[in-house]
């Protein structure tokens, strides 16, 4: 979201009532004498804006003879003396002292050139490549020249021109033209043109990029950052990908920059100061409100959670405020909100799967080959694997029905005595025609002592209308039971009430109904503000289980107009346990199918030993549905790719199968 109108959206204004010589005077004393005053120098500092604190400088250097930024880095230590020092340089001067430590001394740290050159605007550039030139007497696209190499280098020079055109008239025929030149530079050649991504990607407006990304999703069913993922590699992908989220939203571009600076062990502090510096002046309330909306926390609670001391009270101060405390109102939230759930939108982005039919299939030769396979002393595993997971499921039931013919014998049943262990639970999975393979993961996590309700959250939460009928039939035949008797005798309460229903499998399929959705929106904010727990619970069931997917997203972007929460953030703060894992389920379903079961592979996968059952449902149940989406939701939010966390968490034959089925390393 860009900077709205003429408002000035940082979090750091001018101090009315200004005195240079006072502040002057005031850091000289909270300096003087054994110890500083860290308190009052953090306190003065995050209260001016830059053009204030260079006036204090110069009345500093006037009143001792000193120099004001000297005085600070000997008194101040550590991230607090980098934060501060930040602050005292002009804009220009911080990104060009930024730039100097990335590519001097031994390897450069190239997600520091990445994040300034990908995101400052022409003028920003120029006063950059001055103030390069004025500190360190050197020309700044030489050194970058003389530390990074290949098309990486190409970009960044083509970016240090600041010659972006900054026209807002589109012309729809170069749209056409660019949408054009691209894709047949990337997905439709054999190797890459990689001139004609930095060309257009380097130049043109950003209006005109914007129109380009929406025409390309829409001529070739791809986003443009899968393409770019596809056709590029290293730094010079993760440099295009940068440009290409700050042409979308440089603020939504900051947020993910701080949320990853942040989640996980230790802290990148070096990037969180280096944001907080330069943003505070620009769109500091653009960034909160996104990271707000986008991580359902607010930057003020991360930042608070996550470093300490006097660093942490100066990282708060700019910061400005907690978007998670009472009055603290961003109509604007709604609108970015459902962008983002409109982007991931089904109807937007086709969905595909690793596993596709085979066209040269032959079910005659493949039941040979398994039969083969497991004939006589030891079994040919990696025959078994490669047949299995490079056929669709209707591929593999024609293998079994051959199997039959052929040899009289059950093709299932011989898998079963040659294979063991996660390999056999995945090969046998994928064997199973889905509805099936489905009822069968309900009924096991029914079984024996205790129910895995995670298990039957995770499907009956994710199927629509057709599959749950199919389950149900499915498991009315192979089990000679009900699944809804089932599941009532083996839960209880409102999750039994919320599992019920969704495995009626009656969800209504319309469009939105955009007067139903205030009203469904407004009872939810009612019921929430009540405080009555038993009936929010219902409500929220009622609408959660019956409304279509379209629907719902209307009513979600409601709500946070409404409220200023997003609802999933308040089912989380509601409600807790069981039911609220099903009724989050059902929302980040809404919002984003792939990325909901990017998040489940990822914590089957992550900390001590692995959870191969959620793995091996996963990886087969979706593998022919949207897996390749999947796997994109996967790099985009953890920075690594499914492939990469698979194979580190993984060994042996069960290792290959899964590796076929995540079908390629993004």
């Amino acid at each position: 979201m860009a900077n709205t109108g003429n408002r000035y959206r940082g979090s750091i204004t001018d101090y009315a009532g200004f005195d240079p010589n006072q502040d002057a005077e005031a850091l000289y004393t909270a300096m003087k004498g054994f110890g500083s005053d860290k308190e009052a120098i953090l306190e003065l500092i995050t209260s001016r804006s830059n053009k204030q604190r260079q006036e204090i400088c110069q009345s500093y250097k006037s009143l001792y003879g000193k120099d004001l930024i000297d005085d600070l880095k000997y008194e101040l230590t550590g991230k607090f003396e980098r934060l501060i020092v930040g602050l005292m340089k002009p804009l220009a001067y911080f990104d060009a002292k930024e730039i100097k430590d990335a590519i001097s001394g031994i390897g450069t740290d190239e997600k520091c050139l990445i994040e300034i050159l990908a995101s400052r605007t022409n003028k920003q550039i120029h006063q950059l490549v001055e103030a390069y030139k004025d500190a360190y007497e050197r020309n700044l696209e030489e050194d970058v020249i003389a530390d990074t190499s290949g098309h990486f280098k190409k970009m960044l020079v083509v970016l240090l021109q600041g010659t972006r055109e900054e026209d807002d008239v589109v012309s729809e025929d170069l749209v056409a033209q660019d949408v054009k030149d691209l894709y047949e530079a990337g997905e439709q050649k054999w190797g890459t043109d990689e001139a004609q991504f930095i060309y257009i990607l380097g130049n043109r407006s950003k209006q005109h990029l914007r129109l380009v990304f929406d025409e390309y999703l829409k001529t070739t069913g791809i986003p443009i950052e899968a393409s770019i993922r596809g056709e590029l590699s290293g730094d010079f992908e993760k440099l295009m990908l940068a440009v290409v989220k700050c042409i979308r939203s440089t603020s939504e571009y900051f947020a993910e920059r701080l949320f990853k600076a942040m989640k996980g062990l230790g802290t990148r502090d070096n990037t969180l100061i280096r944001i907080m510096v330069s943003r505070s002046e620009l769109d500091m309330l653009d960034i909160r409100e996104v990271f707000r909306t986008k991580y359902e926390k607010s930057l003020y609670s991360m930042i608070k959670n996550d470093t300490s001391g006097e660093y942490k009270k100066a990282l708060l101060k700019l910061c400005g405020g907690d978007d998670d405390a009472a009055g603290q109102f961003f109509p604007e939230a709604a609108k970015v909100a459902y962008q983002m759930w409109e982007l991931s939108a089904v109807s937007r982005v086709e969905l595909k799967g690793t596993v596709r039919p085979r066209p040269d299939f032959d079910p005659e030769a493949d039941a040979k080959a398994l039969r083969k396979a497991m004939k006589g002393l030891g079994t040919d595993e990696d025959t078994i694997i490669d047949i299995v997971t490079h056929r669709s499921n209707d591929q593999r039931q024609q293998i079994r029905q051959t199997f039959k013919s052929h040899f009289g014998r059950d093709l299932m049943a011989d898998l079963k005595s040659e294979i063991s262990g996660n390999l056999a639970k995945l090969i046998l999975g994928l064997m199973m025609p889905p509805a099936h393979y489905d009822a069968k993961q309900l009924k096991k996590a029914m079984e024996g002592a205790g129910t895995d309700e995670q298990a039957l959250i995770e499907i009956l939460a994710t199927r629509n209308n057709q599959e749950i009928q199919a389950i149900n039939e499915a498991y009315q035949e192979d089990y000679h039971k009900s699944l809804e008797d089932d599941l009532t005798s083996d839960t209880s309460g409102h999750l039994k009430r919320i599992l019920v229903s969704l495995a009626t499998g009656n969800r209504d399929e319309g469009p939105e109904n955009s007067d139903q959705a205030r009203e469904d929106a407004q009872e939810i904010a009612d019921t929430t503000s009540s405080g009555d727990k038993p009936s929010l619970e219902t409500r929220f069931m009622s609408i959660l289980c019956s409304r279509s997917y379209q629907h719902l997203r209307r009513v979600f972007q409601e709500f946070i107009k409404m409220t200023n929460h997003d609802v999933e953030h308040t089912i989380k703060k509601e409600m807790s346990g069981d039911v609220q894992d099903a009724l989050v389920a059902i929302v980040q379903s809404v919002k984003n199918k792939p990325l909901f079961f990017a998040d489940k592979l990822y914590k089957s996968m992550k900390g001590a030993g692995t959870d191969e059952k959620t793995l091996t449902r996963i990886m087969v149940s979706r593998s022919e549905i949207d897996l390749l989406n999947i796997r994109r939701e996967f790099i985009e939010k953890y920075d690594k790719s499914l492939h990469h966390v698979i194979e580190s968490d993984n060994s042996g034959d069960y290792l290959k199968a899964l590796l076929a089925l995540c079908g390629g390393e993004d």
